[in-house]
């Protein structure tokens, strides 16, 4: 093991009594794991099990409610309103202290953000309005908006009564500390923040009546939980929408409240407000460690105050510089530990190049009706069939061909060799990654190439035979008589059948990104999708003359697949002055130029272009991948990732991966 790299994340300390064995924590996930009366089930332990015994010291459960038939907004959240969550949650508390971490809750009210589709009833809040939260719901659900409903002084009262049994209750099952939700525009900074509070009684006005609420909340989780309890405050440094509480007023807010807590978690940005949401979540497009600089900052307004740092730390060793530097005390990753739960055990054991990155996606958010899951760690939510996220030994050895060398064929060639077989992985390129070398290439795109470089890493390591320049086919395999086939063969992009579409200066856009297929001064991009945007943006930035166009009149085919990070796209488009055409649809290339109409008016464009990119989306590569199954007709080979499906083709392929190599 060697000596120990990092020996600030990995220092002990003691607060109240209470031992914490490092400084991380897992900053607060929304699992949809608990059961349907919003309790504690074995899958929810399960799955922070992993965590716990990857090596983190604090494991904080996120959005768990006071009051949850008043304040739910989540499908399947955690409820702290009555003592039958007790039982439930000590198995969460014991089975943390079994590897010497702590249980924590991040105890919550939604206030102006609870869910009338959920509660049947308007949200309750500091004052009077309509939230954009309601809006949008009201409109998406046909009816009229409600307004929040303001808090009388005795519900206010009965409010702060149910925090403080929250965190008592949490106490009672077992856990020696609790995180206290005052950030994010939760009910808690609703009454702090000016944004959302015009009382004007004792509890709006001057900073001191706003933050009163928090006062009597902390004062009364200290009386009941007593002085062996450790409370975690969570507040945003700044809630950066105008007319939210800015940093400066954040600073007097702390210094009523700091002697009221043990530890201050430090984020930033507001919930409920969608484009502010994103301070909070980062996504792919925006700086790692987003929001350190306010805990640093503030460390030195305090710095007798424990800071808790969290937001897009993606690694223990950035967690280390981070701590060693006196920016803060202790370092909270959600993702990253949702990407890799044995993150820090492998980083205290000297084996950091196994470490799975994350790729900020947002892909752990999910759909609705979904369990939290992960694009590049298939066995998260998964950890009752795959405890610790292993898998066990074949009973028997089988030789198996995987094909392709993408996210989904490299971690099939992971799982089979972790489980004894003879594996051999085809690859037709002179390089593994697949499609995942062309996502990396945009220089916004830091998390996606340390997940090719990863990838790589393991393929190599893995006990596979590796293939490169090899293009699988049918007879091939059958000659190697295998008793098993993976296809993970991905998708082909869509080229429609136009006139001039297949001239020498039309090219798939990614190919022209990476350098492949030469690319001229004057370009145009067909599809404003992320793929297209991606590679005008770069080509933009290049100095080319580039033109994008795109059938639809809005941007839906950059938010469908660009996700929340669209905004940072469309930011970029405004500041590169992007050419981008929206409803105009092609219709031809020439050796000079495209030819495409648009769509309103029925009028006729032509835009001079010496290189045409196509980024009009991908289809599966049905044909060939049905060739190569039949090389193996039988139960145990199957299809994964694009080939079968189009769709997020990392968390497609690694779950495919993983259901269909693990039980060979």
């Amino acid at each position: 093991m060697g000596k120990n790299k990092y020996p600030h994340v990995f220092s002990p300390i003691r607060i109240r009594g209470v031992d914490f064995k490092n400084r991380i924590e897992l900053a607060p996930p929304s699992l949809n794991l608990c059961s349907p009366d919003h309790l504690v089930t074995e899958a929810f332990v399960d799955l922070n099990r992993s965590i716990a015994y990857g090596g983190a010291a604090i494991l904080t459960v996120g959005n768990v409610m006071v009051d949850i038939e008043e304040c739910k907004n989540e499908e399947l959240q955690l409820d702290l309103s009555n003592d039958d969550c007790i039982l439930p949650f000590s198995k969460f508390a014991l089975m943390c202290e079994g590897f010497g971490a702590h249980a924590s809750l991040e105890i919550n009210h939604g206030g102006k953000d609870s869910q009338f589709a959920r509660t049947g009833k308007p949200a309750y809040a500091p004052s009077s309005y309509y939230s954009s939260w309601e809006l949008i719901s009201a409109r998406q659900m046909g009816r009229e908006p409600l307004k929040t409903i303001e808090m009388s002084v005795e519900h206010i009262h009965e409010t702060v009564e149910k925090y403080g049994q929250a965190a008592l209750r949490a106490k009672k099952a077992g856990m020696r500390m609790a995180m206290i939700h005052c950030g994010h525009a939760n009910l808690i900074s609703q009454f702090s923040s000016p944004l959302y509070n015009f009382r004007t009684d004792e509890y709006g006005g001057s900073l001191e009546n706003r933050a009163r609420f928090t006062i009597e909340i902390l004062d009364r989780v200290r009386e009941l939980c007593g002085e062996d309890f450790v409370i975690e405050a969570r507040v945003s440094a700044d809630e950066i929408k105008p007319g939210g509480m800015g940093y400066e007023e954040t600073l007097k807010y702390i210094a009523l409240i700091k002697d009221k807590i043990d530890i201050l978690h430090v984020s930033a940005g507001v919930h409920g407000e969608f484009e502010y949401m994103k301070y909070w979540w980062q996504n792919y497009m925006m700086d790692r460690e987003y929001n350190v600089h306010y805990a640093a900052s503030i460390k030195k307004e305090f710095p007798d105050l424990l800071i808790n740092t969290v937001g897009s730390i993606m690694s223990i060793d950035r967690a280390e510089e981070i701590i060693a530097s006196g920016k803060a005390d202790f370092v909270s990753m959600c993702r990253p530990l949702l990407a890799d739960p044995d993150m820090p055990r492998k980083y205290f054991e000297g084996r950091e190049e196994d470490h799975r990155p994350c790729l900020r996606c947002q892909s752990c958010a999910g759909p609705a009706h979904r369990i939290i899951t992960c694009a590049v760690n298939p066995f998260l939510g998964r950890e009752r069939e795959f405890p610790l996220g292993k898998v066990g030994k074949a009973a028997v050895r089988k030789r198996v061909a995987v094909v392709g060398g993408g996210p989904g064929g490299i971690t099939a060639a992971m799982v089979l060799c972790e489980r004894g077989h003879d594996v051999t992985l085809y690859e037709k390129t002179g390089r593994l990654g697949g499609i995942m070398n062309y996502a990396a290439l945009p220089s916004f795109k830091q998390d996606a190439a340390d997940y090719v470089k990863y990838l790589v890493r393991q393929a190599n390591k893995c006990g596979a035979r590796i293939l490169l320049n090899t293009a699988a086919t049918r007879e091939m395999l059958e000659k190697e008589n295998y008793d098993a086939v993976i296809v993970a063969i991905g998708a082909e992009p869509i080229v429609p059948d136009l006139p001039g579409i297949r001239l020498p200066h039309v090219c798939w856009a990614p190919e022209a990104d990476a350098g492949e297929k030469p690319c001229g001064r004057k370009v145009v991009v067909a599809g404003a999708g992320a793929v297209g945007l991606e590679a005008a943006i770069d080509l933009k930035k290049e100095g080319r003359d580039v033109t994008v166009i795109e059938l639809l009149d809005d941007y839906s085919s950059l938010r469908k697949s660009a996700a929340s990070a669209s905004a940072e796209f469309l930011t970029l488009i405004d500041e590169l002055k992007l050419d981008v055409r929206l409803g105009h649809r092609l219709l031809e290339v020439t050796p000079t130029e495209v030819i495409c109409e648009e769509v309103k008016t029925g009028e006729t464009v032509r835009i001079p272009a010496d290189t045409v990119l196509l980024a009009l989306g991908v289809k599966p590569k049905w044909e060939e991948a049905d060739q190569l199954r039949l090389a193996c007709p039988g139960p145990d080979t199957a299809l994964i990732g694009d080939c079968l499906y189009v769709g997020n083709n990392v968390k497609a392929a690694t779950s495919g991966a993983l259901s269909a190599a693990a039980y060979l």
